[in-house]
């Protein structure tokens, strides 16, 4: 069914300006969250890979399940874990990107990434964030942002999101916090997708309250998470939307829990009827 997704302008002149340039770069390098390396990964990275060698980063290490990691981390070519707070696994990806350096001149890459996985913390890292912007590029489109550093001329790119993915992928990415809640219908809905999900997978231990029968439903576990973080209203009823909010803010910071949401080679395990809703400012995107 044709369906409306979030997609903002900025994103699809970023991919013209990215398309246009990547001709003149040496390599790409891919930013994704460690707790979900499939749904996280940028809808342009086949295409990008196809014309250029690809570097993946995890990032967020800190928040993902270590052994479920290390099977990604096997499981992908060229692919290095990072926590990007501490900077830690920063000196073995600077160590990979400059494999590419030709000799006559610095390594241009860009760097590639959805919104909020870590593509901003990685590109001030590598360009030690003081530094100043270069100027125009001989032979490559102008207004684009480059930025030059210990043999690396770097690009940096917008977030971009896939209008075409599958609902069970923004699922995922509004628990992490890489989409807006309002495109899955708000935090309400985030959540109780959430708390399907990680009882349907033996995850219950991310449920920051106790469930007491394998029977409860997902609304009134909801409740109780509210009433817990104090989201009470008038009657001592329970504001399930901001309920919704601190639960999923709780979780995609990594406060109830290291996780991993999925594993190489398998079908996504997110099978929920949401509505897809048109976010404000957005271009419509009909799959």
């Amino acid at each position: 069914m044709p369906r409306t997704v979030w997609y903002p302008g900025h994103m699809a002149k970023g991919t013209r300006k990215l398309n246009e340039i990547v001709s003149k770069l040496d390599l790409i390098v891919e930013v994704r969250d460690s707790r979900a390396p499939a749904s996280t990964s940028s809808p342009l990275i086949k295409y990008l890979a196809k014309i250029k060698p690809v570097i993946h980063v995890l990032s967020r290490k800190d928040l993902a399940d270590t052994q479920k990691l290390k099977l990604w981390l096997d499981s992908l070519k060229h692919t290095f874990a990072a926590d990007l707070r501490k900077r830690e696994g920063l000196s073995n990806i600077k160590k990979a990107v400059l494999k590419f350096k030709p000799s006559h001149r610095e390594v241009r890459l860009a760097v590639v990434g959805i919104p909020n996985v870590g593509k901003s913390l990685l590109l001030n890292s590598l360009i030690c964030k003081a530094n100043a912007g270069v100027g125009n590029i001989p032979g490559i489109t102008k207004s684009v942002s480059w930025y030059k550093n210990e043999g690396m001329l770097i690009v940096d790119s917008p977030g971009i999101l896939d209008p075409h993915a599958e609902a069970g992928a923004h699922l995922i990415l509004s628990w992490l916090g890489c989409a807006k809640a309002e495109v899955v219908g708000g935090y309400e809905n985030a959540a109780l997708s959430l708390i399907k999900f990680l009882c349907a997978n033996e995850m219950q231990n991310l449920i920051p309250v106790e469930i007491q029968s394998e029977n409860l439903e997902s609304g009134t576990i909801l409740e109780n998470i509210g009433r817990k973080y104090g989201c009470l209203i008038s009657g001592g009823r329970v504001n399930l939307e901001l309920a919704g909010q601190k639960f999923i803010e709780a979780f995609s910071s990594g406060r109830l829990g290291a996780v991993c949401l999925e594993m190489p080679g398998e079908q996504r395990a997110v099978d929920f009827d949401i509505n897809i809703n048109n976010a404000d400012g957005a271009a419509d995107f009909v799959q």
